[in-house]
């Protein structure tokens, strides 16, 4: 079982200030004082948190878009393509917020998806059934959704209506696809965004170190939507969708982001689904996740146990992946 370090942490300082008599306020400070972790692939110490709480203290009008643009200026926090990596800052608050380290503002606006996916507007799609041999429907058109494409309110729409985990707004890289058919008509939807920060069956199917993760993440991404709609049954089509992606997702995310993706992962559902499409798009099952939630923590799982898909996109991937990045 792989224990959050700042559980670890937390237990060392808790147990250390029993025996010595010391009254902490605060065991995750004093672990954070005392050792530092890491947070949204950064290393936070002393140092960072007096920072943001300097910038809190000296700022108290700035709202948190502010103070987290401001901390990614004056750490030079970028992502491939040179733009400041705001939401992976302000999700770093968050957690520091959580944790008890610094007091943020209050909130502008809701953070709440469903409260932010009320105003969507859910769209009508054409359901007539699709069926019939694969060959009948190539090619597929592959199309990129752009965040200001009118193709976004299709991709939103049909997430959100049709499939089962429905529609979360997206944080950090990501890319969306829309799936066409020789007649124009959507047959799939898929989306990849971050990878998980941990997972003992792919990391140790990588075999790399913890340092190496760190400046590695964002070299693999994680399909977490795949929607074929209900009224499409086609077979192999699923698999040929995959194969079709994973040939042209490592130069797109090259043109949006400017660095490559080595592998691709996902996780599917083992009480609803049996992964036949990974699996035939050569996708390779490594393990099974423990049941823990991305904010997990250990004790009873709290989510289904999911089998975990890997797919290398080189015969290199190790050797890039297990390279320190920093």
């Amino acid at each position: 079982m792989i224990v959050d370090p700042w559980i670890r942490l937390s237990r060392k300082v808790a147990c250390r200030s029993f025996f010595a008599g010391l009254a902490c306020p605060n065991p995750l400070l004093c672990a954070l004082m005392s050792a530092g972790t890491i947070i949204q692939g950064r290393w936070i110490g002393p140092a960072e948190v007096g920072l943001i709480r300097r910038l809190l203290a000296e700022h108290p009008d700035w709202h948190r878009t502010r103070l987290s643009r401001e901390l990614c200026g004056i750490w030079d926090w970028r992502n491939g393509s040179g733009r400041i990596k705001d939401m992976a800052a302000r999700t770093l608050l968050l957690k520091l917020e959580q944790r008890g380290l610094v007091v943020l503002p209050p909130r502008q606006s809701s953070a709440n998806n469903a409260v932010r996916n009320r105003s969507l507007c859910l769209r009508d799609h054409d359901q007539t059934p699709i069926a019939g041999s694969l060959r009948t429907l190539l090619p597929l058109s592959i199309n990129r959704v752009e965040k200001d494409a009118a193709d976004l309110a299709i991709f939103k729409s049909l997430m959100a209506q049709h499939h089962y985990l429905g529609l979360r707004n997206t944080v950090g890289e990501n890319l969306k696809y829309l799936i066409g058919d020789r007649h124009g008509r959507i047959v799939g939807a898929l989306l990849f965004g971050s990878a998980a920060w941990q997972t003992q069956p792919r990391d140790a199917f990588i075999g790399w170190s913890v340092s190496a993760r760190r400046s590695g993440l964002s070299h693999i991404t994680n399909n977490t939507r795949f929607l074929i709609p209900g009224w499409v049954r086609v077979p192999h089509l699923a698999s040929h969708i995959l194969s079709r992606v994973s040939r042209r997702i490592d130069t797109d995310w090259q043109e949006k982001y400017g660095h490559r993706i080595h592998l691709l992962e996902t996780f599917v559902d083992r009480d609803r689904f049996r992964g036949t499409c990974y699996r035939a798009a050569n996708w390779m099952c490594v393990g099974q996740t423990q049941g823990r939630t991305r904010n997990g923590r250990h004790g009873a799982p709290a989510a289904p146990i999911k089998d975990v898909y890997v797919y290398p996109l080189s015969k290199h991937f190790r050797r890039e992946l297990c390279h320190d990045h920093s």
